[in-house]
């Protein structure tokens, strides 16, 4: 199951705008993987789940998602 979610969370990143770089990738993996392992990429899905669970974010990865998530 952590494999499937990995490989799931590698090209959910890889074809989101939210993740630019490697470092953003690795920035937010964990904070994916614990609070919207369940949305499917696509359409700003991801960051807006991100989004959501600001609070509750690392702070690598709440700048990555401030960065991107529309105004």
């Amino acid at each position: 199951m952590r494999m499937i979610l990995t490989v799931i969370g590698i090209g959910m990143f890889c074809s989101s705008a939210i993740a630019q770089t490697a470092a953003e990738r690795e920035a937010c993996m964990a904070d994916f993987q614990k609070y919207c392992s369940g949305v499917m990429p696509g359409g700003g899905r991801v960051i807006e789940c991100l989004a959501k669970q600001l609070d509750k974010l690392t702070p690598e990865c709440k700048k990555v998602v401030q960065s991107h998530a529309p105004k």
